[in-house]
């Protein structure tokens, strides 16, 4: 019997898995523009609308919304990436969502992030003709303080140190199910449903040392060093274990100074790998899983062109913003026959506090879905979920990521999602991102 993680899931939620169609879905849905009509998502949208759902009814939703018209009443044994050949990330639109952020927030704890995200993936628009999406997940292994407890709006608990050696994030997993479906199954769900919406799946992890721990069971967490072996060989393995549930790209924080390069601008805290180090552990995470098609993406790999892509690397951030449409076109045009290695176009990175108007923001989304001469050219591009889910006036992507707030005005979980996220004129551009991805997605 094939393991269907989807209806494991669904099972584990006390659900039936036969699927009905979800006809007001289909009926509001966004379409692609021309020929990329069957190509389909909802757009319009705040968080909430989505993030009220049961599991059950988002995959409803999500098998409704089928790009081959195909409707499945029990979700396929088998679902395969989006197939967009081995350099797939030189081109893609990575977009991070905080899964953390959307969590469920419940009597001061948080958790069940990955179904909130399962939710979130119909309003996620799938990969255009020419290149693919992919979802960048913030976190998925335990962060060093305070995983799992949400904390006050300017108490530190940050994204940016993380666990290794043990179980995934408590923020992230659904605990309460684990006797009935493991914390794999529950990653690999995500991941089956991502694939089957067109979108491709990756996570944001740290390389810095002293941000790192290494979990041992009836001892204290050891601090990670870069110079053991038997550390460095538990961070490959952990890399691996997630590859083989179906992730396929790794967005790796700090990228830029790996090997001692441009120290003077580094704002980690620790040690980084060595250049060569580097390489064989990217090489290693390709050779152990049997993927040639792992896409690698450095965060501000944005000089030294050659470097990060001997490292091993397909794209790197913190290149150019998207302001100037021209800028965008002309540094693709100048890029075309780099087809193993690009920087990108930033919408807005994890650092981001805020302060552009909607208007910058589209006007970059804009640039970066549209900025080449041939789509087979386009640079990759990189968003935040505040870019396509605009958050309340009162916070940012990066107090996000450094700190893990309620915003739930009456305790519920319904109150967080509602009040995160800006209301009407969230949706308002939310609607206006949609039409612009409507029109990128035939190309």
């Amino acid at each position: 019997m094939k393991n269907n993680a989807v209806n494991k899931l669904l099972k584990a939620l006390g659900e039936s898995t036969k699927l009905k169609r979800n006809d007001y879905s289909n009926y509001i849905a966004f379409h692609g523009v021309g020929n990329a009509y069957s190509k389909r998502w909802l757009g319009n949208i705040v968080p909430a609308d989505l993030l009220k759902l049961t599991v059950k009814e988002a995959v409803e939703i999500i098998a409704t919304l089928s790009e081959s018209n195909i409707f499945y009443d029990k979700f396929p044994d088998y679902i395969g990436t989006p197939v967009y050949g081995d350099k797939w990330g030189r081109l893609a639109n990575y977009i991070e969502i905080n899964d953390r952020a959307i969590a469920v927030m419940d009597n001061g704890c948080t958790c069940k992030g990955i179904l909130s995200c399962i939710k979130l993936l119909p309003a996620i628009p799938p990969s255009a003709k020419s290149f693919a999406n992919c979802i960048i997940l913030s976190q998925i292994w335990q962060n060093i303080y305070g995983d799992a407890y949400e904390k006050g709006p300017f108490e530190e608990n940050s994204i940016y140190g993380l666990r290794l050696n043990t179980s995934y994030s408590d923020n992230i997993i659904d605990y309460s199910i684990v006797d009935k479906i493991t914390p794999e199954e529950q990653l690999k769900a995500f991941v089956d449903l991502a694939h089957f919406r067109g979108i491709k799946v990756g996570f944001r992890h740290v390389i810095s040392a002293d941000q790192i721990k290494i979990a041992r069971p009836y001892r204290d967490d050891e601090i990670f060093n870069w110079q053991n072996p038997e550390h460095v060989e538990i961070y490959i393995t952990e890399c691996v274990k997630l590859m083989n549930l179906g992730f396929e790209c790794m967005f790796i924080d700090s990228a830029k100074h790996i090997g001692g390069y441009d120290m003077a601008n580094y704002t980690g805290v620790g040690a980084l790998p060595e250049y060569h180090q580097m390489q064989y552990i990217l090489n290693e995470i390709r050779s152990r899983t049997g993927k040639t098609n792992i896409s690698f993406v450095g965060e501000k790999s944005s000089d030294d062109f050659e470097r990060y892509r001997l490292m091993g690397l397909n794209a790197g951030t913190d290149f150019i913003t998207g302001d100037n449409f021209e800028a965008v076109r002309d540094l693709s045009e100048r890029l075309k026959y780099y087809r193993d290695y690009a920087p990108g176009v930033e919408v807005t990175n994890d650092n981001n506090e805020g302060g552009l108007s909607y208007e910058q923001k589209l006007n970059r989304i804009n640039s970066a879905l549209f900025g080449y001469y041939l789509a087979s050219d386009k640079l990759p591009s990189f968003m935040q979920m505040n870019d396509l889910f605009p958050l309340r006036y009162d916070t940012s992507t990066h107090h996000l990521m450094m700190t893990n707030p309620s915003y739930s005005t009456d305790g519920t979980a319904l109150s967080h999602f509602e009040n995160l996220f800006a209301k009407d004129d969230g949706r308002y551009y939310n609607k206006c991102a949609g039409e612009l991805f409507a029109r990128a997605l035939e190309k």
